[in-house]
């Protein structure tokens, strides 16, 4: 792909997570499966907890909103302290979590208890965060000329920090200068960039997006970003129109800093 020379007024580099940092192989292969494989073990360990009481608690007014959605599945409520309604709760909270991740939800209740488990996951050991081999060298040079690196992913900021402080090449978080999740919006909306660029103390037009996803490029563009797409082992494919629109990258070693000669 070549050299892509990054603009002069360009300051931030904002980075998506899957498939630009991190193989999109590791999320659907490593991570979810860990949560349907491992949610029943980790309720029944830590059920009696405040802050699982609470991911529940979330959980169950979830189910409550989706009630009129084709499969939906309720959590009710325990009545009593039989170990046998114990187990019918905690099968629901199993049920409903499956239920939502086989429609790739993103609600807030599924991602605080996902984000809680992969905590667990990484501080034991039994998760480690994959990360291109391109990136972590590519990020250290640009940091020495003087360019600021953020992460927007819709992933929560926890996770994303859980992904980089237990990642394969050890805790990285030393390399960003700050996360945004979706409370600042969706990646799919322009609004959002802007948004993050008033985070971040700077015109839209000084940060450099890169992202696997050309609705999310286009959103970005929308808001008068820079835009590179980025394509790695196991990306979705990219139309010829959108392969000839936008700029691309294949690894973080092919940006060109004007700063950095």
């Amino acid at each position: 792909m070549g050299v892509l020379p990054v603009p002069a007024e360009v300051r931030a580099i904002l980075l998506d997570i899957e498939g630009t940092t991190t193989p999109i192989a590791f999320v659907q292969e490593t991570l979810f499966p860990y949560i349907k494989d491992h949610v029943k073990e980790y309720l029944r360990a830590h059920w009696e907890e405040e802050e699982c009481q609470r991911d529940v608690g979330l959980l169950r007014k979830q189910a409550q909103e989706d009630s009129s959605l084709d499969g939906a599945v309720p959590i009710p409520l325990e009545s009593g302290s039989g170990e046998e309604e114990l187990e019918r709760v905690i099968q629901a909270v199993v049920d409903n979590v499956h239920w939502q991740m086989s429609l790739d939800r993103k609600t807030t209740a599924l991602k605080q208890l996902q984000g809680h488990m992969w905590r667990a996951a990484y501080a034991t050991g039994h998760v480690k965060g994959e990360i291109f081999e391109d990136v972590v060298p590519a990020i250290r040079k640009w940091r020495e000329a003087g360019m600021k690196v953020y992460i927007y992913s819709s992933g929560s900021v926890e996770a994303q920090k859980l992904l980089f402080g237990y990642s394969t090449e050890g805790d990285i978080l030393e390399l960003f200068d700050g996360h945004f999740d979706t409370k600042i919006g969706p990646k799919v909306e322009s609004e959002s960039y802007r948004r993050i660029a008033a985070s971040i103390g700077c015109a839209t037009n000084n940060i450099l997006f890169l992202t696997d996803v050309p609705r999310e490029a286009n959103a970005a563009e929308e808001a008068d970003t820079h835009v590179a797409v980025v394509i790695r082992p196991g990306n979705a494919g990219l139309t010829d129109d959108e392969k000839s629109y936008y700029s691309l990258i294949s690894s973080f070693t092919e940006l060109f800093l004007p700063s950095s000669t």
